[in-house]
Formats: C-alpha cells, structure tokens, sequence
C-alpha cells in the first residue's frame, strides 16, 4: 500500500492505515468505478481511493474539513478525477456510484435508502460504537444489503523495560454489503420487506 501524507490536521482521526487496507479489500475499487465517500474528514481514504478508482466524490459537511481534505489530496499529488462537495448527505449524493463508504454514522439510514435505490452495488460502513454497530446492522439487513459483519482491533508495539508490551486501539466494526449482494447462507439476497431464512430465525431467537 502507497503511504498516505496527511500533513494537515481535520481535528478529528483519520481512518488508521490497518482499517484502510481491509476497507479497500472490500471495496476492490477498479479504474471504471465511481467511489463516494460520506464524511471525508482528513481524505486519507479518499486519497487511498483516488488511487484505485477512475471517479471520486468525497462530501464533507464542515467545511473546515473539506479544505483538509483538499490540501491532503494536494500533499499526496493527487491529480484524477476528484470531486469535493460541501454537503450533508444524503442531499449531494450522486446517483450514479458504484462504491460508498460511510465513516461515521449521522444520517446513515438515509444514506442506505439512497444506496437501495441508486443500486450502489458495493456499501461499507465503519463504527466505532457497539450500539451503533448494532442498529446499524440491522439497517443494513432490514434493506438486503448485509454480507458481513466484521470486528477487528489493531495493536501496536512499543519497548517497555528491554520487551515488547501492546497499545490496543479501539475496536472497528465494519459493515459490508451492497445491493447485488448475496446472503452468507447461500440464499437469496434479502429486500426490505422479504427475509433470508436465516433473518428469520435470528428474530425468532430474540
């Protein structure tokens, strides 16, 4: 993975390198894909996407983080087909994505209704808090958009005392899914009204 330099500071952490790689295996962006980012802060992953698809848009409700984004892209001389929009989703989604990621959870339910009916085939969206991830899954289900549920935590080492002790990071949950996707069963993808077996059972369990 190329570096990313974020020299300029949203105030708020970018997405770590570690969550950026599984995020981008996900995504398996290409050259014809158009790549929308929601809330895009440092830019750091649409940097990393600017890299991989043929069209970005990013949008980015303050505007004090939309010209870090900017100035981030211009540190890593990121010259492609770019485009920055000072808006709150969903209003200045774009109808034509094949991509969207989701870096924070505000107004994410409506960002998945515009996903189902945009027909944005790849969706993944990262939390950071277990209620969140809770209610968010079932969003993503409720819609048929739901693949997978991931839970990872990276740590880093350090030298304590001549040995190698950990700092954890946070835990990340990351949804992933799409409106092409195809229940982890093997079914049927779901639709909001019509339920995998599986989502059957699980309700049932409750």
């Amino acid at each position: 993975m190329a570096h990313v330099s974020l020299p300029h500071d949203a105030k708020a952490g970018p997405t770590k390198p570690e969550v950026r790689a599984v995020l981008l295996q996900k995504l398996a962006l290409g050259p014809t894909d158009h790549f929308v980012e929601v809330g895009s802060c440092t830019g750091a992953v649409t940097i990393e996407a600017a890299r991989r698809a043929g069209r970005v848009t990013a949008l980015e409700r303050k505007p004090e983080r939309l010209e870090t984004t900017r100035q981030n892209l211009a540190a890593n001389d990121i010259d492609g087909d770019v485009g920055l929009r000072h808006a709150e989703a969903p209003e200045g989604l774009p109808e034509d994505a094949d991509a969207l990621f989701l870096g924070g959870s505000r107004n994410y339910e409506a960002v998945l209704d515009h996903a189902v009916e945009t027909g944005i085939d790849r969706v993944v969206m990262n939390v950071s808090r277990l209620e969140v991830a809770g209610a968010a899954t079932e969003a993503f289900r409720d819609r048929g958009l739901l693949d997978a549920v991931l839970q990872f935590q990276v740590s880093h080492g350090y030298e304590l005392a001549g040995a190698t002790s950990f700092d954890s990071e946070n835990p990340v949950y990351m949804l992933v899914g799409g409106t092409d996707t195809v229940a982890t069963d093997g079914g049927e993808k779901a639709t909001g009204t019509e339920r995998s077996p599986r989502e059957y059972a699980d309700r049932s369990q409750r």
